[in-house]
């Protein structure tokens, strides 16, 4: 199979990431398609990470668990690395940046540059800790994007693509999940960035940027869940909710300019979520996230809608069932 395909990994915190590489290690294993051999990998926050480890080569299950490990070694080392406190400070940076222009247009620019608990050093810490020093250093060669917030300019910057500046693939995963409050704003050259999902939680309207149209588009968005779980928090509608809006004007837009590309749409179903929330940012809710999701792929990717798309562009090597 030589199908042009582009892969989009949204946002959705320390669960989402677990979805996501549950997501791609059940489509690898029912169509021996390899996604590393996507034409473009485009990550937002979390899917910034599970990017780098897909043109890393660390999709595997020990990128989750590792030897001798129980779900609360695991939920240990996964905090121990992504979350180290950052330094106090920060309060003049959030009123000049979030603050004030936060009182004059009410919304998500509230929060923007406040200062954050944690240090995302650590986030390009744990990317570096699974794909190695040289990787996370420098760039893929396979296109790869990741996306992140401009604080000063106020809008997303796509790193990785000709219009944004060259940093290391650390850097890019660091400023791309810096979520605001949890995180400092992250700062390359001493610019600082936060979270790209305070844009949007897919940016899928970039993969348009490839030259001629592809073949399929795969997304995952762990933030978009169109069924909610049992019990759920009145937040987690209303975050799915902004996530499904703009997917929606960003599948739009895709269908649009490329009326003949397939479109592989993955979210959590309610089973899944039980396992990712309330809170997606709980490193000991990755194990159970892991196994619900690669649980939930046998019958999502064996549904006709969707495997039908997957064997004919990717093949189908161990349908799973």
């Amino acid at each position: 199979m030589n199908a042009r395909t582009a892969i989009v990994l949204g946002g959705g915190g320390v669960t989402g990431a677990a979805y996501e590489i549950a997501a791609l290690m059940a489509i690898r294993l029912a169509t021996g398609w390899e996604p590393n051999r996507a034409e473009v990998v485009i990550g937002t926050s979390a899917g910034a990470g599970v990017a780098g480890l897909v043109r890393g080569q660390r999709l595997d299950v020990g990128t989750m668990v590792r030897e001798m490990e129980d779900e609360d070694a695991v939920a240990a080392r996964i905090s121990g690395t992504l979350y180290p406190r950052s330094a106090p400070g920060g309060l003049t940076r959030w009123m000049r940046r979030g603050l004030l222009p936060g009182l004059r247009s009410p919304g998500v620019s509230f929060v923007l540059g406040a200062p954050g608990r944690y240090d995302p050093a650590g986030i390009g810490d744990w990317l570096e800790s699974l794909i190695g020093t040289e990787a996370a250093g420098s760039w893929p060669e396979e296109p790869t994007v990741c996306v992140a917030y401009d604080l000063e300019e106020r809008t997303r910057v796509a790193f990785g693509t000709d219009q944004a500046p060259d940093v290391a693939l650390r850097d890019a995963v660091a400023a791309s999940s810096a979520v605001p409050v949890i995180f400092d704003p992250h700062r390359i050259d001493g610019r600082p960035y936060v979270d790209g999902g305070v844009a949007s939680g897919t940016h899928a309207d970039l993969v348009l940027a490839a030259p001629t149209p592809l073949d399929l588009v795969i997304i995952i968005a762990p933030m978009a869940a169109d069924e909610g779980r049992r019990r759920a928090y009145p937040f987690e509608a209303l975050l799915d909710r902004v996530g499904r809006k703009a997917l929606e004007a960003e599948l739009a837009e895709i269908r649009s300019a490329w009326p003949d590309t397939d479109v592989v749409v993955l979210r959590p179903r309610p089973a899944v979520l039980a396992a990712m929330r309330p809170n997606p940012m709980d490193p000991s809710r990755a194990v159970p996230t892991f196994v619900a999701a690669l649980n939930s792929m046998k019958t999502r990717l064996a549904s006709p809608e969707v495997w039908a798309v997957l064997r004919d562009h990717l093949g189908d090597g161990e349908r799973v069932a």
